[in-house]
């Protein structure tokens, strides 16, 4: 059990987690040598059941790294190109991304992915960033821990993020497309409106927000219940912890990742257990497709980055709480936000019917934030029998939601 006060949890964690480490190292080490190395043995189910032990203590932990996004390929309707990953702009919060293709697909449309700062990695994209990169010039905003950034390098809160989009969108030039993904689908529209306000030349020519809150008090999922249930007060208390001084980040509050994750998964327990379960199995009967399957699966789930406590507590209250970009009340750096002054950049939601934590209607909700926007400009499409996550990855997202996103970007691209 954690201690009470939440200064002291990230420690306890911490010494937890060293505690653990040799023995989780130690499996990892050992399941490739019971699973490929005793080739003697290799009817053994006694062995298999120790690979499949060692497999699940392996994965018990949590890792604060990013896992590699490993696209190396991409089917392109012009054939196979080869794909580099390469830094072209960086900040000390975030480095922007290019997966660059060889041999280049001519000009292409350029697509910005916005990755959410919740805790997961940008590598959670990668499906996203696959799929996009069939047709399109794709650069991603690929987050940086803030456990590992200096206090020195300032705070990072809501403003900050927006400030970031708009800086690289202005980078990227005025031919770019905006594609957001969950949480950052309110600081882009934000970005977008005060890009518009100010005329500047590099306006987006379109952007699709995806499972977002724009509007949290359309239909309340959950989650959005959750928020409003406890006041400020409460998530500040319980939740923000410090970074020990072993990190380049020590002393910046945080909401650590192991909380986020702990939320996370206790919503679906059983779900999880029941995984785990099926990978031991899996593993045992020797049906290793399966099992990796669910490994590869939680290697990305439980890769997890802490979230600045000022950019947290900013999003619960005016996203979660007060609402206050749908009741046009929300600023940025001082100066109010004003959705109605985009003309230029196209707008594309999409919504999942079975999204448990961005309901229909709260996404959609942006046409009417942009009421200046000509009706031409504005599509939406909600995807029949798809959760949160089957928004932007899976098979219903390549091949029904991608085609349409796809289209409407090409089509605002002269």
């Amino acid at each position: 059990m954690l201690p009470n006060s939440p200064a002291l949890h990230y420690q306890a964690y911490q010494a937890v987690a060293d505690l653990t480490t040799p023995m989780r190292s130690a499996a990892r080490f050992l399941a490739p040598w019971l699973h490929h190395s005793l080739f003697w043995l290799p009817h053994s189910r006694a062995l298999r059941k120790a690979a499949a032990a060692c497999e699940v203590l392996a994965l018990s932990g949590l890792t604060h790294h990013r896992p590699p996004f490993n696209i190396d390929t991409v089917d392109t309707p012009s054939g196979t190109c080869a794909v580099t990953e390469e830094t072209v702009f960086r900040t000390p919060f975030c480095s922007l991304l290019r997966f660059r293709k060889t041999p280049a697909c001519g000009t292409e449309p350029k697509v910005l992915l916005v990755a959410p700062v919740s805790g997961h990695f940008a590598t959670l994209l990668r499906g996203t960033v696959q799929t996009l990169l069939q047709d399109h010039d794709v650069y991603v905003t690929d987050w940086h821990n803030v456990r590992d950034i200096p206090l020195s390098e300032g705070a990072f809160d809501l403003d900050t993020f927006i400030e970031h989009i708009i800086r690289f969108v202005d980078w990227l030039g005025p031919h770019t497309h905006l594609v957001a993904v969950c949480q950052p689908t309110v600081p882009t529209l934000a970005a977008v409106a005060v890009m518009a306000e100010d005329q500047h030349p590099h306006q987006p020519r379109s952007m699709t927000l995806m499972a977002g809150p724009i509007d949290c008090r359309i239909n309340p999922t959950e989650v959005n219940n959750l928020a409003t249930a406890k006041p400020m007060e409460w998530f500040e208390s319980k939740l923000i912890g410090v970074v020990p001084l072993r990190y380049k980040g020590g002393m910046r509050r945080v909401y650590p990742g192991f909380l986020q994750i702990s939320a996370f998964m206790s919503m679906n327990l059983d779900r999880h257990k029941e995984s785990f379960r099926k990978m031991y199995g899996h593993y045992v009967e020797g049906d290793t497709v399966k099992a990796h399957g669910i490994k590869e699966f939680y290697d990305e789930y439980l890769a997890m980055m802490d979230l600045p406590a000022e950019f947290y507590l900013q999003t619960v209250r005016k996203v979660f709480q007060e609402y206050q970009l749908p009741r046009g009340v929300l600023e940025y750096r001082g100066r109010l936000v004003k959705p109605e002054a985009i003309r230029r950049t196209a707008l594309f939601t999409v919504e999942g019917e079975r999204d448990d934590i961005c309901s229909i209607g709260q996404t959609l909700a942006a046409h009417d934030l942009c009421s200046k926007l000509a009706p031409y400009r504005k599509q939406h499409h909600l995807q029949a029998s798809v959760g949160h996550y089957g928004v932007f990855n899976g098979k219903r997202w390549e091949h029904q939601i991608y085609p349409r996103i796809r289209d409407f970007i090409h089509a605002f691209d002269e």
